[in-house]
Order: structure tokens, then C-alpha cells, then sequence
């Protein structure tokens, strides 16, 4: 019997490869654990339209990054952080606060997570910040860290 997996079965293939299988073993297990449905000519075709629409999604998500990341480049946030003895900055700036700036003044939501920030910032100044907006996108946000 020939099988479309539905989810990566060890030992048989990854999801929506068409294998053949014994009858018995589609019946008591990859059909009742819903691993996999029977490949008749109506289920190849849905899957065929399955994967064409969640190639258009990702399609639509990938320009919709790209478009985010454009705008974000022309943008900058202000953050102000308190100051020691000798002008000396007192903490420092992390993604949450950034991401808390956004919100305020761009009036946008991005997720403190997907700054790729390898430590915060601890100094005064204009720092250029890297978001992961999508797997293939990565935007640069002019942050201004100044004096409170």
C-alpha cells in the first residue's frame, strides 16, 4: 500500500514523501496514529495544494520582513539610561527596554527576542542593532542611548 507521511516516522521517511508500506502495518499503525493517509490520486492532489499555499504564505511573510526591515533602516528610537560620576553610564540597555521604546514611539510591536544583541548596551550614543525579523531578513535599528 502506498502511504503520503504526514509526519517524519523514523526508519520510513520524512514528512510528505509517498512510501510503500505493508497493508497490514499502514493499517494498525500509520493510519490509526494519523502518521500518514492512503495516496490516492484526491490526497496527492491536496497535498499538492497544501504545500502551494504554504509556499505563498511564507512568500507573503518574507516581503512583509523585507518591507519591515526597509522602514525600520530610515527609523531610530531614543532610550535614556542613568548616568554615574563623570558622565559614566549607570546600567545599561537591553532588548526588553528597546523593544519597550519601539512600542512608544514607533508605535510598533517587535518581540524583545528577536534583537541579536550580543550584550546590552553600556554606553552613550547612537548603536546600530540588529532584529531578526525572518530567517533571510535582518534589519538595523539606529538606537540613541542618551543621558537621563
Amino acid at each position: 500500500m502506498e502511504i503520503v507521511l504526514l509526519e517524519d516516522v523514523k526508519a520510513l521517511g520524512k514528512k510528505g514523501q509517498i512510501v510503500k508500506v505493508n497493508d497490514g502495518y499502514a493499517r494498525n499503525f500509520i493510519l490509526p496514529k494519523k502518521l500518514g493517509i492512503e495516496a490516492t490520486p484526491k490526497a496527492l492532489n491536496d497535498l499538492k495544494l497544501q504545500k502551494a499555499n504554504a509556499q505563498r504564505i511564507e512568500d507573503q511573510k518574507l516581503s512583509e520582513a523585507k518591507e519591515l526591515a526597509e522602514k525600520l533602516s530610515k527609523l531610530s528610537v531614543t532610550v535614556s539610561m542613568k548616568a554615574g560620576e563623570g558622565g559614566k553610564a549607570f546600567g545599561s540597555v537591553s532588548g526588553k527596554e528597546i523593544s519597550k521604546a519601539i512600542t512608544e514611539q514607533l508605535q510598533m510591536d517587535i518581540d524583545k527576542k528577536k534583537f541579536l544583541m550580543p550584550e546590552p548596551l553600556k554606553t552613550f550614543g547612537t548603536h546600530e542593532v540588529p532584529i531578526k525579523l525572518h530567517k533571510d531578513v535582518t534589519a538595523k535599528l539606529a538606537v540613541k542611548v542618551v543621558e537621563a
